[in-house]
Order: C-alpha cells, then sequence, then structure tokens
C-alpha cells in the first residue's frame, strides 16, 4: 500500500476540513498523513503512539509532504491507558485494535476521546482469525455487531484493499452515539 491507497480508504468519509482528530496507534504515521490530505493544514492532528522513534519518523516524513509539522502534535503515549486530550471531533484506529482481544472494552475507550457524535474511523483486516503479527482481528461484521455495543452508531464500510497477508483491509466510519 501507498500514500494514495491510505487516502483511499479515508476518503470516502467525505471529512469536513478542519477539526481536532487524533490518530491511535500512528506509528510512522501512513494514515495520519493520510488524514492531513483530508482535513487540511487548518485541522489539528494528535499522532499516539508507544514508539518515540515511529514519531520522529512521522514528524519527519509530514514535514517533507505537507513542509511544516504545525498543527501536529506528536504524543508518546499508549491510546489503551488513560491521558488528557481535548475532546476530538474524529479518530483514526488503522490496524491497531487488532492488539486488544476485548474489542468492546478499547472501543468504550477510544469512544470517552469523543465529543459527542464524534467520528471514528476505523481500518483494520477484514478477517475474524489472527496470527502472531495480528492476533485479533475483526472482520466488517463483527464490526458491525460489535460497534453498537460499545456506543457508537452502526458503522458504515468505505472502502476495502486487498492484502496478501490476511485477504483484504476494510475502512469503516461509526459516530459517538449519544449518552443514555
Amino acid at each position: 500500500m501507498d500514500h494514495t491507497d491510505h487516502v483511499n480508504l479515508l476518503r470516502p468519509a467525505n471529512l469536513s476540513p478542519g477539526g481536532t482528530w487524533a490518530d491511535f496507534g500512528a506509528g510512522s504515521g501512513a494514515f495520519t498523513l493520510a488524514l492531513r490530505e483530508l482535513i487540511g493544514p487548518e485541522g489539528t492532528i494528535y499522532a499516539v503512539d508507544k514508539d518515540r522513534g515511529a514519531l520522529h519518523r512521522l514528524e519527519s516524513a509530514h514535514r517533507r509532504r505537507f513542509s511544516s509539522s504545525d498543527r501536529l502534535i506528536p504524543l508518546n503515549q499508549d491510546f489503551s491507558r488513560p491521558f488528557d486530550l481535548p475532546a476530538l471531533d474524529g479518530l483514526v484506529t488503522a490496524n491497531s485494535l487488532h492488539y486488544f482481544r476485548d474489542h468492546a472494552k478499547i472501543l468504550r475507550h477510544v469512544r470517552g476521546f469523543l465529543k459527542p457524535n464524534g467520528a471514528l474511523l476505523l481500518v483494520e483486516y477484514n478477517v475474524d482469525s489472527g496470527n502472531l503479527w495480528v492476533p485479533h482481528p475483526f472482520s466488517f461484521e463483527t464490526y458491525r455487531t460489535l460497534a453498537p455495543r460499545a456506543g457508537f452508531s452502526e458503522p458504515r464500510l468505505l472502502a476495502t484493499f486487498p492484502s496478501s497477508f490476511l485477504r483484504e483491509f476494510y475502512s469503516a466510519i461509526a459516530y459517538k452515539s449519544p449518552e443514555v
């Protein structure tokens, strides 16, 4: 996959320019860069990852592609634990939730970072059994059941992309449901 593929997985969400976003499990920033392209330079992006070196590579890649790291805020944090962020208009989790066995629990946790009706853009392998490197993936069909139980709207499938590793990737968008 290249940058255009990453953008095309997120583009069908039709994101508005600007806003305050995060990329949880940003790594070296493939989807952070795609998000930047879609929300533009006026949006703020918190790139959250436990790997400080990956965040440095992300900052460099962001400067090369967009000539600035303005409004990109790298945070060396474990997104599965509590930490401070402003309420987010949206967040991206791309290939980061499959490291957690309890998907509902981690989805409820990330939901807490979103403003009411905030968007969750998910990229995941479209399978329900993993391997050593991708231990707990979940298909879009599983996510359709899981998201509402975790406090999100029913997700909408955005796109798929072939993978030689585990069949294909999918992207989906769901919104934080009002508190019940």
